[in-house]
């Protein structure tokens, strides 16, 4: 069965940090970029930051960017997402995603760009 598996999800004070992680299971992930996508209650999906097949590039959406790090560990079929200098708008139910295309380099920030999704991890963020 492939899936993905996210952890590291809580609940801190406005300026805490918190580290996600995001384990593939059933194929190797090598091969797709990779990307978190957060939900907040009565607001749509959004992307958040993704990672490219090789690890060696970044993308970020405005709100995030400059506090959030997202990285890889190939090898483990594992994703990162270090969260710092977090704000209460950042409450919401963080998703890891596997792009559905292979060998891509691009922002890729569509979700229907995405096949293989995450069951999500809450991350709540108090003022």
């Amino acid at each position: 069965q492939v899936q993905l598996v996210e952890s590291g999800g809580g609940f801190v004070h406005s300026g805490g940090s918190l580290k996600l992680s995001c384990v593939g299971s059933g194929r190797t992930f090598a091969r797709n970029g990779m990307a978190w996508f957060r939900q907040a209650p009565g607001r749509e999906r959004e992307f958040v930051a993704s990672v490219i097949y090789s690890g060696r590039g970044t993308y970020y959406s405005q709100s995030v960017q400059g506090r959030f790090t997202v990285s890889r560990d190939i090898d483990k079929n594992t994703m990162f997402l270090q969260m710092n200098n977090l704000k209460p708008e950042d409450t919401a139910v963080y998703y890891c995603a596997a792009d559905r295309l292979l060998y891509t380099d691009d922002r890729a920030e569509d979700v229907d760009r995405y096949d293989v999704w995450g069951q999500g991890t809450l991350v709540t963020v108090s003022s």
